[in-house]
């Protein structure tokens, strides 16, 4: 029997303990281009323990509610963020670490326009959009070593969409 974890809305505030949102909310720092262009300057923490940033294209398999998750997994060599190339919702999971494992999850809902910067270490899920095509620009480190860690839940968790 799984676990049930109900959806809820992505808030810079209640994702903070995991990462940064990211979106074009409010203002723009500054405009460039001769005024035709809004720029939300430095949005993201990148952090990497060495290596580089890269930019990788993702393009993975869309998941339909409910969802199960049965595994999630972190970088302990560098922030990982996810920036949709669609204006398409897509679920966040996170976990906090709890002694070196996952604790109990948490399911976000991104709305379109919305990425996510994970943290160096967080715990989360894996990509799981909800529309095709579900392609994703990944800035993350490029380097040497190994910088995955999986953990597999004994009893797996299904995610909900409360809305529906």
């Amino acid at each position: 029997m799984s676990k049930v974890i109900t959806i809820q809305p992505l808030t810079a505030k209640a994702f903070a303990p995991f990462g940064d949102v990211l979106d074009a909310a409010g203002a723009p720092d500054k405009m460039i281009n001769a005024g035709m262009c809004g720029r939300y300057h430095d949005r993201a923490t990148l952090d990497f323990s060495d290596g580089k940033a890269g930019i990788s294209l993702f393009h993975a398999q869309t998941r339909p509610f409910p969802i199960t998750l049965d595994m999630v997994e972190r970088h302990p060599a560098g922030s990982q963020a996810f920036v949709p190339m669609t204006q398409h919702p897509f679920v966040v999971v996170v976990a906090p670490d709890a002694g070196g494992t996952p604790g109990t999850p948490l399911a976000f809902m991104a709305a379109p326009g919305q990425g996510v910067n994970y943290f160096r270490g967080t715990w989360h899920g894996v990509l799981s959009p909800l529309h095709e095509p579900g392609l994703f620009a990944v800035i993350d480190r490029i380097g040497a070593g190994a910088n995955l860690e999986e953990h597999f839940f004994t009893t797996p968790f299904t995610i909900v969409d409360g809305n529906n």
